[in-house]
């Protein structure tokens, strides 16, 4: 028994991953070409992806949307989840990342599944926000600007139906959420949406500490 979640030393993590992660070939040869790059971080882990997986599965998902792309990994996890037929509207502002993006998805065979937006995520959920699309998607995930979170969330929470998922990453911002001493302008954002999520009567949550923390939100 444990009354608290385990810090993950080296070595615990490796056995984790060792006894758990089973990542698709593309998904394994996409997060190595990323982590070449500068931005390599923007990258979620391979353990958070399957889980996420997981949750896409177990909602039995069939329209999903993706606030932040980057090279890809997290959508073509949720693409390789969906049943035939199921879609994700993918939404990033970057062309050369999501060009990376669209090459990997291609060589899964998913790209039938996965609709790309270029252009601010903002405008694009906003478009979609019309009434014959709200309630109507089963999960969403938040990865990009951290300004943009609080936003990104109404507009998906609208989207959402009940019983739907949303997802928020870098909840913990690498652990400084919790040290006062970082007052950066996208920790406060964090921090106030935390507390938000925290009394949201709208949704039930947890924040998962898995990779840099991952928020669940379940619509009511």
């Amino acid at each position: 028994m444990a009354r608290k979640t385990l810090n993950l030393t080296d070595k615990l993590y490796d056995y984790m991953v060792s006894v758990s992660v089973n990542e698709h070939p593309v998904l394994k040869a996409l997060r190595a070409w990323t982590a070449r790059m500068a931005w390599a971080e923007c990258q979620i882990s391979a353990e958070q992806g399957q889980f996420m997986q997981l949750l896409v599965k177990m909602l039995g998902a069939k329209k999903t949307i993706e606030v932040g792309v980057f090279t890809g990994y997290s959508s073509l996890c949720t693409a390789l989840a969906l049943p035939k037929g199921g879609k994700l509207i993918a939404c990033d502002v970057n062309k050369e990342w999501t060009d990376i993006a669209r090459t990997y998805w291609k060589k899964a065979g998913q790209e039938q599944k996965i609709d790309l937006c270029l252009g601010p995520a903002a405008e694009t959920l906003k478009q979609l926000n019309v009434l014959k699309n709200r309630g109507t998607f089963d999960f969403a995930f938040i990865d990009a600007d951290k300004g943009g979170y609080d936003g990104y969330y109404e507009h998906c929470l609208a989207l959402v139906r009940k019983g739907g998922v949303i997802a928020f990453d870098n909840m913990f911002m690498g652990g400084r959420v919790a040290d006062s001493q970082h007052q950066s302008p996208d920790l406060k954002v964090i921090r106030r949406l935390n507390k938000k999520l925290h009394t949201d009567t709208r949704v039930d949550i947890s924040l998962v500490p898995i990779a840099d923390g991952l928020t669940l939100a379940v619509k009511r």
